[in-house]
């Protein structure tokens, strides 16, 4: 059996992160049902102070994921974006790369940084090169 498999990212602003990430990969945010919102939100199981409006819609204030949308339902893989309190202090543990897929690397880092990504640092081993590089909340990735 397939199992899927979500990453969760920590940031300050999951809206506007996945919203970057989901733009970077080619991916769709989640959709979020406000009428399920509020349908909890009526039924005591949340407030309104655990929502907030992001373009023009009611959603989670603390968490939202991207998929990809060839990803079978049910096994598909998310990455989904939770807020907290603290800023980024550390390198990161895990961290995603990016793969290119024969595509010029150069020409896609220099959109990312259009866009508020900053390079870190290039590196390789054996035949296999890299960059590393922070997106717009300082998490690192690599191409």
């Amino acid at each position: 059996m397939a199992y899927g498999v979500q990453v969760t990212i920590d940031c300050r602003d999951p809206h506007v992160l996945a919203e970057w990430w989901a733009e970077t990969l080619g991916w769709s945010v989640e959709p979020q049902d406000e009428a399920f919102i509020r349908s909890m939100i009526e039924k005591g199981h949340a407030t309104t102070a655990d929502t907030t409006e992001h373009r023009g819609a009611l959603v989670w204030r603390d968490g939202v994921a991207i998929f990809h949308e060839g990803s079978p339902e049910g096994t598909r893989s998310r990455i989904y974006f939770q807020a907290v309190p603290e800023p980024k202090t550390a390198k990161n543990r895990v961290h995603l790369d990016v793969l290119t897929h024969g595509d010029d690397p150069v020409p896609i880092r220099q959109w990312l940084i259009a866009r508020g990504a900053t390079e870190l640092y290039a590196a390789s081993q054996g035949g296999h090169s890299w960059v590393t590089m922070a997106d717009p909340e300082g998490n690192e990735f690599c191409i």
